[in-house]
């Protein structure tokens, strides 16, 4: 399966048209197209709308999570759900199948990387802070294991590894992603990984087993690759039919439950 992949777009409501030759060269060139979050600029419902008319020219399943900027109004379900009435697939949690291969999204958040990640000890603000990094990893783990059959594709908003932030101030690297992200990763069969959020970053990184990471923020994409529209294309081996099959009856087995 062929996978196209951008994020950052930051689509405001004087954006019409700003996006529809880079999404139609996207469409045209994979079977599905992932964005990796900050699809608004503030969150604004207008802002959505304006998002889903650029990607009438997308022919191909559209699958996405959300970034922090499409939290700023404090109306992310209304973006998500203007989103979803268009056709795209928003994940927070959960997994959606195409081709054979599996793609598990979620949002992820701050915290820091390795050693310096911060942890769960004093205040409890500083506590509360770090449990949304683990819930988000646990997100993460659980649509992975729906899927852990099939090669799979992690679609995150915030980095999992230091490596594709590298080139940000080193100051707000906390702020760019967390590593216990890339804990899930680790476990389950990920073929590739990739996010946004870090504009100044790297764009390829791997975690610590070697699974490869993809900063494909559009800022990012725009100016390390000058002279090609501002996405990624991967090609990623779908499962043997028994394995998409093995996975149809564990949905349906969940359904049940």
């Amino acid at each position: 399966m062929r996978i196209a992949s951008v994020g950052d777009l930051h689509c405001t409501k004087t954006s019409l048209g700003a996006f529809h030759s880079m999404l139609e060269q996207a469409s045209s060139s994979a079977d599905v197209l992932l964005l990796a979050g900050d699809l608004t600029d503030n969150g604004n419902p207008d802002e959505a709308r304006v998002l889903v008319k650029e990607l009438t020219v997308v022919h191909v399943p559209i699958v996405a999570v959300l970034g922090n900027h499409d939290f700023e109004c404090g109306k992310p379900d209304e973006v998500r759900r203007i989103l979803g009435d268009a056709g795209v697939n928003v994940l927070d949690g959960e997994a959606y199948e195409a081709h054979g291969v599996g793609i598990a999204g979620v949002k992820g958040f701050c915290g820091g990387f390795g050693q310096r990640a911060l942890g769960a000890w004093g205040e409890d603000s500083v506590k509360h802070f770090v449990r949304e990094a683990v819930d988000e990893a646990l997100k993460l783990e659980t649509a992975l294991a729906r899927i852990r059959t099939l090669p799979s594709v992690v679609l995150l908003h915030y980095s999992p590894v230091q490596s594709t932030v590298e080139g940000e101030p080193l100051e707000i690297y906390p702020f760019l992603g967390s590593s216990r992200l890339e804990e899930p990763i680790n476990t389950y069969r990920v073929s590739l990984v990739v996010h946004s959020h870090a504009h100044r970053g790297r764009a390829e990184g791997k975690t610590s087993t070697g699974v490869p990471v993809y900063n494909v923020s559009m800022p990012l994409l725009t100016r390390t690759f000058a002279n090609t529209p501002p996405f990624r294309v991967f090609d990623v081996p779908a499962a043997e039919p028994s394995a998409i099959g093995a996975a149809e009856e564990r949905r349906s087995g969940d359904r049940r439950r």
